[in-house]
């Protein structure tokens, strides 16, 4: 945890998650998770250069020295990877601080072209050695309503410090609340096309993982790739309060677009649903801590399960078991 590992196309690193607080919501970029490490053979980045083209009325040269110049704060935003696993402490998941440009600023100096309803963003993505992991190609076709909606922008800057080669330097795309498949590291060209292109290899790659209908082979066919609510525990503390053994169910809720009213939790798949004591009621930041008193009748492995109990809100992997943890206690 909290160091990285391997090279290239199979390099990790995964966020250790159990110490997170009120007081200490973001994530330090040496800490940031990583999918995939930089290329041992990504070119130089002084003069690095983006074109904008396809169908748009004036093709586009974005150069890096201008942007990193031109770059903002543009908020918290949480990135978790879709293929965040039980295996690895789900440490694929946290928060940072960026800066950058927004992609509708670019769109509308390279004016599209009434036919572009898509655009492909590009990364470098050629490395040295092959993977066992992974499939090479960083791209993805976002319909270009959908990228607009979500606030992307290119990315320049994690915590106020220039992004490093593991983050995607010089350049890469966030896109506020999709998971991080989506959000292309190096990017090297920005494309609009219409409806025809197939969907690309990452696309293809990560369908399932981002709640596709099968495998879709043309772009236009893909969903959104949001994230849905969620919410899990991370640790589980024990307190002597009175010469009494206390426990305290800590965790996280993300994901979504709007607030979570109920949050629910049961320990052991006989035990009931009860609402966890405590949960913000304003939840804006882009995870909210939560917290549960805890009194286990006996010594034993528990399994811990969140629920959220508004029927209109979308939480497929919550509903499915996905971020069920377990705990043994041996002491009560």
């Amino acid at each position: 945890m909290d160091a990285a590992f391997g090279s290239e196309l199979d390099g990790r690193l995964y966020t250790f998650l159990a110490d997170l607080n009120e007081q200490r919501l973001v994530t330090p970029p040496e800490r940031f998770y990583i999918r995939t490490r930089a290329s041992q053979i990504l070119p130089a980045q002084d003069h690095w250069t983006v074109p904008v083209d396809g169908l748009v009325a004036g093709r586009l040269e974005l150069r890096i020295g201008e942007l990193q110049r031109k770059a903002r704060p543009l908020g918290l935003h949480l990135m978790e990877c879709a293929g965040n696993t039980r295996a690895a402490h789900f440490g694929m998941i946290s928060v940072g601080e960026w800066a950058g440009f927004p992609l509708s600023e670019i769109l509308l100096e390279a004016k599209p072209k009434p036919s572009a309803t898509q655009i492909l963003i590009s990364g470098f993505d050629r490395y040295v050695g092959s993977s066992v992991t992974s499939t090479p190609g960083a791209s993805w076709i976002f319909k270009l309503d959908d990228l607009l909606r979500s606030n992307a922008f290119l990315a320049t800057q994690l915590d106020s410090k220039p992004l490093s080669g593991d983050h995607g330097a010089p350049l890469r795309l966030v896109v506020p609340g999709w998971y991080g498949c989506c959000c292309i590291k190096w990017v090297d060209h920005v494309s609009l096309v219409d409806d025809s292109p197939e969907s690309t290899s990452q696309m293809l790659e990560y369908a399932a993982r981002t709640h596709q209908t099968g495998s879709p082979a043309l772009a236009k066919d893909f969903l959104p790739a949001r994230i849905d609510h969620a919410a899990m525990p991370i640790r589980v503390e024990k307190w002597l309060i009175g010469e009494r053994i206390r426990y305290r169910v800590v965790g996280l809720l993300w994901g979504g677009s709007q607030p979570v009213k109920t949050l629910a939790i049961r320990f052991n798949p006989e035990e009931d649903y009860v609402p966890v004591d405590s949960l913000p009621a304003a939840q804006t930041a882009p995870w909210t801590i939560w917290s549960h008193a805890w009194s286990p009748a006996a010594r034993g492995t528990y399994i811990i399960r969140l629920a959220i109990k508004e029927p209109e809100l979308r939480a497929r992997r919550l509903e499915s078991g996905y971020y069920a943890r377990s705990v043994e206690i041996i002491e009560v």
